[in-house]
């Protein structure tokens, strides 16, 4: 019992951060369970109440991008849910740039992102593409489509358990962003012309994929290791720049064209290594001979 009180009359002599201060009041005000968690300060472990507000704002933007999406499939306005999907990723590569800049970093941060992705980039693309070409499929396309939920589920989960673990300059699977664009862009591209059984098939062979290369093992260039901060030749810009304006021209298929370059391009260098290795292991048994 002494002990109790003493460590409770420790723990009201701490110093309260400005920050903690105005989390209590606003706890006392609001019927909202306050958030506290374990943060390094100067290489110390520290509880802090409360929550970054700028980088969970752009995933807040993010996250909403996703609810716009499958509102606007419902409404049958598939440009604007793919334009919703294509802002969301924008803001979901500002809130961790923003968080590591302004060094407001979190666990909270980080769930709240993860949980954001799966809406944005797990959910609201099969929504999005059920409600344009799958739905006539019956069963194979919600079928389809839950293949594409399931594996950004289970991909968001393997990356969030093994963050820190893997080679930065390569994904493990598809990521979910660029697989919500060959989506995003499908539908956006598909909607110009009228739906054919030939369309809706070819849509969910695509969705279910994709579903698929994102929980495979092959290796993805994440382009982690390109710096923005650093000089580059002045031909870099050049070329960034006319990447910009030829998705200007015609902004489905030259999205549809890149994404769809990209998700295939794992399968096809995994292929390339596999007959490299297999002829250099003949090479060798013919040497052996």
């Amino acid at each position: 019992m002494t002990s109790d009180k003493t460590e409770n009359d420790a723990a009201s002599q701490e110093p309260v951060a400005p920050e903690d201060n105005l989390s209590l009041k606003v706890s006392e005000v609001l019927p909202v369970d306050e958030h506290v968690e374990d943060v390094s300060e100067n290489g110390e472990q520290v509880r802090r109440r409360g929550v970054y507000l700028l980088p969970n704002l752009f995933t807040t933007g993010a996250l909403f991008g996703g609810f716009f999406a499958i509102v606007s499939a419902m409404n049958d306005n598939f440009a604007n849910a793919a334009m919703a999907i294509f802002a969301a990723q924008i803001l979901d590569g500002f809130d961790g740039r923003v968080a590591r800049m302004t060094n407001t970093t979190s666990k909270f941060g980080t769930e709240y992102d993860s949980l954001s992705d799966m809406v944005s980039f797990g959910l609201a693309p099969a929504i999005v593409v059920f409600s344009w070409a799958l739905e006539p499929l019956g069963k194979f396309g919600w079928a389809a489509a839950f293949v594409f939920t399931t594996c950004a589920a289970l991909r968001l989960a393997r990356f969030n358990t093994h963050a820190g673990d893997s080679d930065s300059r390569y994904f493990t699977g598809l990521a979910s962003p660029p697989a919500a664009t060959l989506l995003a862009s499908g539908v956006w591209l598909g909607s110009t012309y009228d739906l054919t059984l030939e369309i809706s098939i070819f849509a969910a062979v695509i969705t279910a994929f994709v579903g698929l290369m994102m929980v495979s093992n092959l290796k993805y260039q994440s382009f982690k290791a390109l710096d923005a901060n650093r000089r580059v030749p002045f031909v870099a810009m050049f070329i960034t720049l006319m990447v910009f304006i030829v998705v200007t021209i015609d902004p489905p298929k030259v999205l549809f064209a890149l994404a769809f370059t990209y998700a295939v391009s794992g399968p096809v260098v995994w292929l390339w290594t596999q007959l490299v290795k297999g002829r250099g292991e003949d090479e060798e048994g013919v040497e052996s001979d």
